[in-house]
Formats: structure tokens, sequence, C-alpha cells
């Protein structure tokens, strides 16, 4: 793709649009770049790939990089960049190792960068790039969840876009009146419930790392497949939610809709509710984010409302999925509690995937270390980067002590 020269500059010369994928070997990032593929495939596309990153999976980034002919590649695992440079040798791209490497990559020249990197260690990339001024789709919602302020503020000053990407805010973005936000009454994110919809507490007790990464509609990675079996991944949306439209965080709900067709809803003073549907397919609002303001075709499959037949809904049981009490507590209490929340799910998620801690365990070492960081620190406050990535350290070695306590039980 990036080595046919007529797609980095188009008839009358002008400069192509660069775009950067932070995360391009994860679902995200592939979805990402099969859109770019698809729109090339219809000559629409005039656009360079300027950088490309993985956190360990080099083969893949090496594939990615034949392909796409980005000018930089760089794999965030600092002992794989000799093996990333030879996989590369030849191609005349640059490549990096490391987490400098990464932040590297978000600094280059480019318009429109995907923040598709799992977890905490997209924040400082991802404020990288928002700083630069370039365009910023986001679907790593731990930026917002730990950062928030910080990020949204360097938006604003840098006068670059903040386009969401996961499909319930992206659902939200599409039809949110921002000339008007005082009419707006309430934001309802739809959630799918996850593989454990149905399950009383007693059954997920024996839950496996290989049943929680099983989602019904999406695919995902194992961390946000979990995240979404815990509905935690719906936590951190409300409170990513909260950054990314200028409403109260209570007016915000979440409402369980299992067929995952309508992606979220806005709903109005006078009554009239807005929604955006579609296939559950991440190609549909990384598509929206990709041509925004305008529109753009996408190989997404169209939506059969006579298939569907019927959509349903119902509220979120808080006890048997506390993770979305403890969301809606932290986004109460701002400051540095959401993300020490955010910190202290990932160690819990890694280590029930590594099997050291059961399913159940999560939310319960979620709700231990946000006991502690509330007692040890009084009163939150997040104002500079610095504080959320403290935050993140300090629950993070809380987490790993409650799970080498579960552990050694």
């Amino acid at each position: 793709m990036g080595s046919d020269q007529s797609m980095a500059r188009g008839a009358n010369g002008a400069r192509a649009r660069k775009i950067t994928i932070l995360g391009s070997t994860g679902s995200v990032g592939v979805s990402t770049l099969d859109l770019l593929e698809f729109a090339a495939s219809r000559g629409e596309a005039e656009i360079e790939i300027e950088a490309l990153t993985a956190n360990t999976n080099v083969e893949a980034l090496a594939e990615q990089a034949k392909k796409f002919r980005p000018k930089f590649v760089a794999v965030a695992d600092e002992t794989m960049g000799d093996a990333l440079r030879a996989a590369v040798a030849g191609l005349d791209i640059e490549t990096g190792a490391g987490p400098a490497a990464i932040e590297e990559a978000a600094s280059r020249d480019a318009d429109w960068v995907m923040a598709a990197i799992v977890g905490a260690a997209g924040l400082k990339p991802t404020l990288k790039a928002a700083m630069r001024g370039a365009d910023i789709a986001l679907a790593n919602k731990e930026c917002l969840v730990c950062a928030g302020d910080v990020v949204t503020a360097a938006i604003r000053k840098a006068g670059g876009a903040l386009l969401p990407v996961d499909s319930e805010h992206n659902a939200i973005f599409q039809v949110f009146d921002y000339e008007r936000p005082e009419r707006v009454s309430r934001l309802i994110l739809t959630a799918s419930g996850g593989p454990f919809r149905t399950w009383t507490r007693d059954q997920m007790v024996e839950v496996t790392p290989a049943q929680a990464v099983a989602h019904p509609n999406w695919d995902m990675g194992a961390k946000i497949s979990v995240d979404s079996a815990t509905m935690m991944n719906k936590g951190l949306e409300l409170i990513e939610a909260a950054h990314l439209f200028p409403v109260d965080h209570e007016m915000i709900e979440i409402l369980v809709h299992p067929q995952s067709v309508i992606h979220s809803m806005v709903e109005y003073v006078d009554g009239s509710v807005l929604a955006q549907l579609g296939t559950p397919d991440m190609r549909t609002p990384i598509a929206s984010t990709l041509a925004w303001p305008d529109r753009t075709p996408s190989p997404s499959a169209k939506l059969n409302f006579a298939e569907v037949a019927k959509l349903t809904f119902e509220a979120p049981d808080l006890d048997r999925f506390p993770a979305l009490r403890l969301a809606r507590e932290a986004v109460r209490a701002g400051g540095i509690i959401p993300a020490s929340l955010n910190a202290a799910n990932e160690v819990a998620v890694a280590a029930f995937l590594g099997g050291a801690i059961k399913f159940l365990d999560i939310a319960a070492i979620t709700e231990q270390v946000l006991d502690r960081v509330g007692r040890h620190n009084g009163p939150a406050s997040l104002t500079t980067l610095e504080e959320a990535v403290n935050a993140d350290l300090q629950a993070r070695r809380m987490a790993e002590e409650y799970v080498a306590s579960k552990a050694a039980a």
C-alpha cells in the first residue's frame, strides 16, 4: 500500500494525509489498516502511513511494515529491537524499541493518530500526539480514565480533535448536539452484558480465562474481553464519557442490551431519544473517525432489521457485577481515584489470565485497593500527568500485594 507513491500525493499535488497507528497489531489497529486498504482499493486514499507500533508482536508488525511501508515502526519491548530491525531489513524503514520509541512514534508528523494501545501504557504516547495538535482517534479509554482532564486540556490547547472510537462513545458522538448541550437530559451507554450476563455469582466462582475471553458479540483482545465479562469495561466507559461529553456524570446511565445493535443513545429534554445503530463491527466507528467530519464507505456488514427481529434491554445487576458500582464511585470521587481503579483492575485481570486468582477476585482486589488509596491519601486530586502516573504505580503495587496474598491462600 505505502509503496505506491500515488497514495502519498494527490493528483493536484496536495500533501497526503499522514496517519499513525499506536497499537497496530491489536484488533482495533488491524481493523484500521483494513479500512485504509479498503479505501485504497476504491482509489479514495491519499494517505501516508507515518508510524506503526506494537507491544511485543514483532512478526505481525513486520508483516504490516512490508505491506503498508510506514516510515517508522516501533515495539514497546526493548529486548525485541534487534528482532524488529532484522525483520524489516532492506525496507528503508526506521525502527525503535522501548517506551521512548513508542512516544517517538506518537511525536512524529501525523495528522490523524489512532490511539489503540491497551491500558495505561497508552497514556504517555497519546498525550504526546495530543500536544502536537494531531486529531486523536481514541480507542484507549484508559487515557481519559487515568488523566482525562490533562489529556482534554492538551487537545484543546493544541487545537486537535478528540474522536472517540469505542462504539458506545462514537455512537453518542454521532448524535450529540454540541451546539446545544443544555438540551441533553441523559446519555445511555449500552452494554452487551458479556458472556456471564445470566450467570449467578455462584456460577461465576469457577469461571476460566477461556470462558471469560469468549465474548458473545465482539472480537476483542483478552484484557478488554475480561473487562467486558466483569463489566468493568462499561464502568471505564462511564468515566470516559464524563470527560468526552459536556454533561454531568450523574446524567450518564448504563443499560444492558444483549444484541449490541444499538450502540448508545442520547435523550433530549423534549423526550426524544436519538440512537446510533449498526452491526457489531469496530470498522464502523473507526470509519466514522477516519472520515470525520465527512463519511466514507466501510466494508462492515449492513444492518438487517428483519434478521435482528427484536431488541431487548435490562438494567445492570450491581450485585453480580460490582465493577459498575466501583466505577460510579470513582467518577464521583474524581482526582486520582479513577487512575487507581484502572491500575488495580489491570493488575487483577492479568493475574486472572495468568491463573493466579479467580474471576470474582478481580473486582474484590480492585475494591480493596480503592479503599486503601482513599484511606491513605485523603481528598483525591489530579492536575498533572505525573500525579496520574504516581497514582497508577501506587495502585499497581497495592494490587500486586493483594494478588500475592490471594495466590498464597
